[in-house]
């Protein structure tokens, strides 16, 4: 009986040594993906982690189709997939939709890659700014080399384009791992 007992003992303890190998991991990966999430905002229906770069979030976001589709067409991926830091006022599906139709489309031809560059890199600024920097009144220099400026409307941070247009930003600090994203409602366009 005694052989007996110290069998079975050896089973429970190979059981709890094998749960513990599989629970411990499990917890480990729960933990940390509820650490992630803390520090996540939902951007077209979609968590946009901070430890993913811009591109990687973007690809994610259902309203940003459009922009994904741009930035691709541009073959702006591996820079905005770059160390960075940047800061990107990106445009919505329904940003671009405001665009006269037919925009779009001609803008993702091969032919027309040099302006579809230079509009997208109009929404780009060097450096992370957040909301906080985003001061009424603040010339921002854009990659593209012309100026954004901004206004502020009560609580409403507007982005002001070289040709007057304004966008709001609707969705500040959306974070990444090399820099931020504030979500606009309206594409931005350089003078020229």
């Amino acid at each position: 009986m005694s052989k007996r007992i110290v069998l079975m003992s050896a089973a429970a303890l190979g059981a709890l040594a094998l749960t513990a190998s599989v629970v411990v991991p499990v917890q480990a990966k729960d933990k940390m993906m509820k650490s992630e999430m803390s520090g996540a905002v939902m951007v077209g229906g979609a968590a946009m982690f901070p430890s993913k770069n811009i591109v990687q979030n973007a690809v994610n976001s259902k309203d940003h189709t459009t922009l994904v589709a741009a930035v691709k067409a541009a073959g702006l991926v591996d820079t905005l997939s770059g160390p960075g830091p940047f800061t990107v006022f990106a445009p919505t599906n329904a940003a671009f939709g405001k665009l006269p139709k037919g925009t779009v489309e001609t803008l993702v031809k091969p032919e027309s890659k040099a302006t579809l560059t230079k509009i997208l890199t109009y929404h780009v600024v060097p450096g992370k700014l957040s909301a906080a920097d985003l001061t009424d009144g603040k010339k921002l220099t854009t990659v593209e080399g012309e100026t954004l400026t901004v206004k502020h409307d009560g609580n409403k941070i507007w982005i002001v384009d070289a040709k007057g247009g304004k966008s709001q930003v609707t969705i500040p600090d959306v974070n990444q791992s090399n820099g931020v994203i504030h979500v606009v409602n309206t594409v931005l366009m350089p003078a020229t």
